[in-house]
């Protein structure tokens, strides 16, 4: 595999092209159809004139961290390139759900009763329903967010029984210092035994193994974009 994760191609649509590469060998190599992924691409930090030539490339969905930096710079873009998708792959905070119900087609974080019951509210007055996804601490990390993997199935419960959200995926960010494989293997367990389609898991460095293990998302920042200062 190429190390994607620290791009020498000159170009964000050079890089852009490479990784869309990857994603296809990865879905061969798992006898998986290629558009049975979404390239999520990661543009945190970056600005308008850095994503413009990712957009040009024929990038339409694009990850954010944070509402904040997301309504900074997207209300323009998304009101010139109107096929935009924009996913928020970062913690939500529940005050912010309400500017991010309005602004985000996937949410990738719901992770906490408080939030979900402040999504399943703004949802009903919005009339918008972004794709929702649980996200799942699978490394048990006291400094992240998600839910435990034990906990998971009683929250996705909550959410449907108790505040009507319809819960599309799961989401999971392996923790740093181990291999990811495990955690790929155990978000696509509970997505499995909870009906749910869609899985968010894949970074720069490990897309091409959370495809293998049945990722339908894979978020994309450092190998597109480059790093970040």
């Amino acid at each position: 595999m190429t190390d994607l994760a620290t791009p020498t191609l000159a170009s964000p649509a050079e890089r852009l092209a490479a990784v869309r590469r990857e994603i296809t060998a990865a879905c061969r190599d798992a006898k998986r159809e290629p558009d049975s992924v979404t390239l999520v691409a990661i543009s945190k930090t970056f600005g308008a004139e850095a994503i413009a030539p990712v957009i040009a490339a024929g990038q339409r969905v694009f990850g954010e961290n944070r509402v904040q930096e997301a309504k900074a710079k997207w209300p323009e873009l998304k009101g010139r390139h109107t096929d935009i998708e924009l996913h928020l792959v970062g913690p939500l905070q529940s005050n912010k759900a309400k500017e991010a119900v309005a602004l985000f087609d996937a949410i990738h974080s719901v992770d906490r009763p408080s939030l979900a019951e402040a999504l399943a509210k703004e949802i009903a007055r919005q009339g918008r329903q972004p794709t929702l996804f649980v996200e799942v601490n699978t490394g048990a990390e006291a400094q992240k967010a998600g839910v435990l993997p034990e906990e998971t199935d009683a929250f996705l419960k909550a959410c449907r029984e108790t505040h009507g959200l319809a819960i599309a995926g799961l989401m999971c960010i392996p923790p740093a210092n181990e291999p990811p494989a495990p955690h790929f293997a155990l978000t696509a367990k509970i997505a499995r035994r909870n009906g749910l389609r869609l899985l968010s898991m894949g970074m720069s460095a490990d897309f091409a193994l959370a495809i293998e293990f049945g990722a339908t998302h894979v978020r994309v920042g450092t190998a597109i974009f480059g790093a970040r200062t």
